[in-house]
């Protein structure tokens, strides 16, 4: 999961502003003058609202408001599918530079005002250009593309199988958010296939806007400028996480690898979770942290049934930048656990259910190596439940609990745009605001600072 955002800090007569990519900032002072002849931004904090509008919710499934449907008969004219959501990767080195084009190009990764959106595209190019040789190293690190693709069709067989032993027969679709099978070419299938109710399900235990956010406001655009889509009887199982077949299979895996240590008692449970920043949290309203802390507690009172009480810690990793993320910081508990004497340590990636780049290389490389030069002497790590037998079981009686509530989508836009009442005010500064992105765009300081900090 990685990501970009626009942090902005008031500053004298203008804004500090920083752009965040994963391991990329830069920063900018740029004022903009408002109709009273003071600075003011041309973005503001997020705002506390429902970012998926109608369908959010902390846990379990969600449905669509919308007419309602009986409860739900098995006939022959019944098609049921399943869309599984997931970020996507590039699949050979080739493959790098387009797909961080299509991150970078996403409005939910980098939020910029109504007046700079027509940059989205240009901006994104030239993140992809100057991001792309750093990370095909790390893409070439772990084989030369992601293997993100292959594990999750390998999950989409595995679940349609497990449906059909339970006598519920189903279509599973990969929609990948910024690589092929891209989230519209699944749908596009799905109206082929003529899907008369569909579970979404994203491949994500916890919900982050970042994430499923992301992925459903996708659906919800398609969905709302098609006629045969937004009839189409729809449940989201926005998070999963608190399901007892995840949890199990996670102390499974937990309690398998412990016993690869000599002493495995004496070995600390480390959780490391993808981060994001405190402001998502904070501000936007992100129930991401409260899912993580309630996930780890969860597994690990199933750990304590089986008579396994080794200490345990959660970090968040990824971060990057001068902005607060979601802390404790997976790379500095790693060395203060060194100091402290921690010997034996197993890393458990726990927002992750496939494995991907930051499994294989960050945790696998970068977090090993750390950890060995702090001093811990024996690491293990859990793999990704992947194709667990245990959690696509979880998964399919989570698919057919969702089925009966599924609704038809709604339709109208439920994220509100800003509506300047000053239409000559928005005028002048649209058009100033536009010779002055164009100038930070391309002058050669700006290129400089994406170069500097690659």
């Amino acid at each position: 999961m990685s990501c970009l955002a626009l942090v902005i800090y008031p500053k004298h007569h203008g804004f500090l502003i920083y752009l965040h990519v994963k391991h990329l900032w830069f920063h900018l002072l740029i004022q903009v003058i408002g109709r009273d002849g003071r600075g003011s931004y041309i973005y503001g904090p997020i705002q506390k609202r429902n970012l998926i509008g109608q369908t959010f919710c902390s846990v379990g499934v969600c449905t669509h408001p919308g007419s309602g449907i009986e409860s739900l008969s098995h006939t022959a004219e019944e098609k049921i599918g399943v869309l599984l959501l997931n970020l996507g990767g590039p699949e050979t080195l080739h493959d790098v530079q387009p797909f961080l084009f299509n991150l970078f190009a996403d409005p939910d990764i980098i939020r910029l005002p109504r007046m700079f959106r027509f940059l989205q595209r240009p901006l994104a190019q030239l993140i992809s250009v100057l991001r792309a040789p750093k990370s095909k190293e790390g893409y070439a690190a772990i084989g030369g593309g992601s293997p993100l693709r292959k594990i999750t069709d390998e999950q989409a067989t595995a679940l349609k199988m497990a449906l059909e032993a339970k006598e519920m027969p189903a279509k599973v679709y990969v929609a990948m958010r910024y690589w092929h099978p891209f989230t519209e070419e699944a749908v596009q299938q799905i109206k082929r296939d003529r899907i008369t109710r569909l579970v979404v399900l994203p491949l994500y235990p916890q919900f982050s806007i970042s994430t499923t956010g992301s992925s459903i406001r996708v659906l919800q655009s398609i969905f709302r400028e098609d006629a045969y889509l937004s009839r189409l009887p729809v449940s989201i199982i926005q998070s999963w996480y608190q399901r007892e077949g995840y949890v199990k299979s996670m102390a499974d895996l937990i309690e398998k690898e412990l016993q690869s240590f000599s002493n495995p008692k004496e070995v600390m449970v480390f959780f490391s979770a993808h981060g994001v920043p405190v402001s998502y949290v904070e501000e936007a309203g992100d129930p991401y942290r409260d899912q993580m802390e309630e996930c780890i507690y969860l597994i690990m009172q199933e750990l304590k049934t089986r008579g396994i009480n080794n200490d345990h810690t959660l970090a968040y990793q990824s971060r990057v930048g001068p902005v607060q993320w979601l802390k404790p910081y997976t790379d500095e508990v790693l060395v203060e656990l060194g100091q402290k004497g921690v010997k034996s340590l197993l890393a458990v990636p726990v927002s992750f259910v496939s494995e991907h780049i930051e499994t294989l290389e960050e945790i696998d490389m970068e977090y090993r190596e750390l950890a060995l030069e702090s001093g811990i002497e024996n690491w293990g790590r859990v793999p990704a439940l992947g194709c667990n037998s245990s959690f696509i079981t979880d998964l399919a009686d989570a698919v057919i609990e969702a089925l009966p509530s599924a609704t038809t989508m709604y339709t109208s836009s439920n994220i509100s745009e800003e509506v300047d009442d000053d239409p000559v005010g928005y005028a002048i500064k649209m058009f100033f605001g536009s010779i002055l992105a164009f100038i930070l765009l391309l002058s050669p300081k700006m290129i400089s600072a994406f170069k500097n900090h690659l």
